[in-house]
């Protein structure tokens, strides 16, 4: 793991992006994907937070999907109807392998992955049917967030091919593009302040909206891999039950996610007890400072897009020995 080449990895995003809406309107990633009408989507870390995003967003739309953690001992059960996703950036993961292997013989296993001559892609006996290549490149700062957000992309995609939605997935991408450029491009007029509001003594909660969660956990999830500062991740609405209590007793320092209908019971008591809120992709009242970036307004490309802000943050941190 090297802090230059994390920046260097993120610094690509906008150009992966374009290549990767290049590929989605060449090919349909999802073409190898076997008839079904169940889907199991498995993985670990940020593989099970693109996850559980998207299969909420396909049961929204009618289609039984779950995501599970691959290391789980309560794996759903598989029958005629049922196709597992298993997804590992690396390509081998021994929890996603052993997923995989669990369902040899039940249902067809689809591999999505950024690593074709990984274990899991590699072992034909490990259970798995077909192969969906992430595109994203290697990550030679050896942190996955590319991938991640290829990841999501790719998840995305089943919506149109399984549940015959109207989202054009190669348009979201290159809009997400053009999002991660913004902030690439006026990273030197946000960070610093972002630096000294967010980074405290006690660490950085990041709360985001339950349609975008995986924003939330990839986001503290790269504060804790790369400079190894606290991080944590809440939903907005859940904020109220869970984490409220912090701010009476902690220096709490909190980078919102915004767009949830739930956010003004939540700001009524990071502003009673005054505790540090920054807002990302809406002007937040009350936050002390609020950032923008184009194309903001829409929610899919925030869910593409907005963790490249604590990325940014983790890096600057993580170079400096913060």
């Amino acid at each position: 793991m090297d802090p230059a080449l994390f920046l260097a990895d993120l610094e690509r995003k906008p150009e992966a992006l374009h290549a990767l809406a290049d590929h989605l309107e060449a090919q349909d990633p999802w073409g190898v994907l076997p008839m079904a009408s169940r889907f199991v989507l498995l993985g670990m870390g940020s593989s099970f937070y693109a996850a559980a995003v998207a299969a909420a967003r396909l049961r929204a739309r009618g289609i039984y999907a779950v995501a599970e953690l691959a290391s789980s001992d309560l794996l759903p059960a598989a029958d005629g109807h049922t196709v597992v996703i298993a997804i590992t950036a690396g390509g081998g993961s021994r929890e996603t392998r052993a997923a995989a292997a669990h369902y040899r013989d039940r249902c067809p296993v689809v591999l999505v992955t950024n690593t074709l001559d990984g274990d899991l892609a590699r072992d034909v006996e490990g259970g798995v049917h077909e192969v969906v290549d992430m595109h994203a490149g290697v990550e030679h700062g050896g942190v996955a967030c590319r991938s991640f957000q290829h990841t999501l992309a790719l998840l995305l995609a089943l919506e149109p091919r399984v549940a015959r939605a109207d989202l054009d997935v190669p348009s979201l991408v290159r809009r997400a593009a053009v999002a991660s450029q913004s902030l690439l491009s006026s990273r030197g007029e946000w960070l610093p302040e972002l630096r000294r509001l967010l980074v405290g003594p006690q660490g950085t909660h990041v709360v985001a909206p339950a349609r975008r969660l995986s924003s939330a956990q990839q986001s503290a999830l790269m504060l804790r891999e790369g400079p190894r500062v606290p991080a944590y991740a809440c939903e907005t609405g859940d904020w109220s039950h869970v984490d409220v209590y912090l701010t009476k007793t902690t220096d709490y320092r909190m980078l919102l996610l915004a767009g949830s209908r739930w956010e003004d019971e939540l700001l009524r008591w990071t502003t009673e007890r005054g505790s540090t809120v920054v807002a990302v992709g809406a002007d937040v009242e009350g936050a002390a400072y609020s950032l923008r970036y184009a194309g903001d307004e829409d929610d899919d490309v925030r869910l593409l897009s907005e963790t490249l802000v604590a990325e940014l943050l983790a890096a600057d941190l993580w170079a400096t020995g913060a």
